[in-house]
């Protein structure tokens, strides 16, 4: 029987002060996806967060439910059941030379890159190559039309042909490449936290005061103690873990790891060091 996996991806923060394009994926295999989906649901429930969570959602009076649905998260991810990758750009690195088809299709472009090299699908060991893999990518509702969205999602298909995904055994049908609901997906959900907390803290919006105020929103200091718990995990599984750089390892660590980070730096580029922190 060949294994299936379920990729599920989003986007966050396009034009940040200091970072910017931020995206998130999360990977797990078939055999596992009925009981994470089942746990995180009951636990929902438990928590009474009986609607969609999300980044943008955290409060002072929610903090602690979102931290123990956020340990249950973490848990798959540390038993190796979730994987999760995190993308973005420095903002002080612009890309030059782009044509305007490119300039254009800049939101298309990374997102390619990123669901082509961000889990290591061609950097699977030998020893997992023997046996094909399907695929089955969700994105949280594209931002754009609908045209656009399906020759994106064609772009996708074809990465199948490339001769490492070939060598990889990895097939995707085009019918799996889809728009989701985030708000019927729990593992889409989780992952937006964990991406919006990444771009909240790169970004410095834990410093963000209210016009006129000396001291910080109640909300602002919420999220900043949601993102430190949700760091101290990462950093269970990854000593002295920097969320700014790429996670290093060896090329097969990109499929291996359970957690990592991509600093995506163009080829071309010219940098503004008014954008540094």
């Amino acid at each position: 029987m060949a294994k299936e996996y379920f990729l599920y991806c989003d986007e966050s923060v396009e034009n940040g002060q200091y970072y910017s394009d931020f995206y998130g994926g999360a990977l797990v295999e078939s055999t596992f996806y009925d009981q994470i989906v089942r746990n995180l649901e009951d636990k929902k429930i438990e928590l009474n967060l009986l609607k969609e969570v999300k980044w943008n959602k955290v409060t002072d009076n929610y903090l602690e439910k979102y931290k123990a649905l956020i340990d249950m998260y973490f848990e798959f991810i540390k038993d190796g059941k979730l994987k999760i990758r995190i993308m973005f750009r420095q903002s002080a690195y612009e890309a030059i030379n782009l044509t305007e088809q490119q300039k254009d299709n800049g939101f298309f472009l990374l997102y390619y890159q990123f669901i082509k090299h961000a889990f290591g699908f061609m950097n699977i060991p030998e020893a997992e190559s023997k046996e094909m893999k399907h695929l089955r990518i969700f994105f949280d509702e594209l931002p754009d039309n609908k045209l656009r969205c399906e020759e994106f999602k064609s772009k996708i298909y074809g990465i199948q042909s490339l001769n490492q995904f070939i060598r990889a055994k990895i097939l995707i049908r085009r019918e799996d490449i889809v728009d989701v609901d985030s708000s019927k997906h729990v593992i889409l959900q989780g992952m937006d936290i964990i991406l919006g907390s990444m771009a909240f803290r790169l970004n410095n919006m834990h410093k963000i005061k209210p016009a006129g105020s000396r001291t910080r929103g109640k909300r602002t200091i919420a999220k900043e103690k949601l993102y430190k718990h949700i760091l101290a995990h990462i950093r269970d599984l990854i000593h002295n873990f920097n969320i700014g750089v790429s996670t290093g390892g060896i090329y097969e660590s990109r499929w291996t790891d359970a957690y990592r980070h991509w600093n995506f730096v163009p080829k071309s580029h010219r940098i503004d060091e008014t954008k540094f922190k």
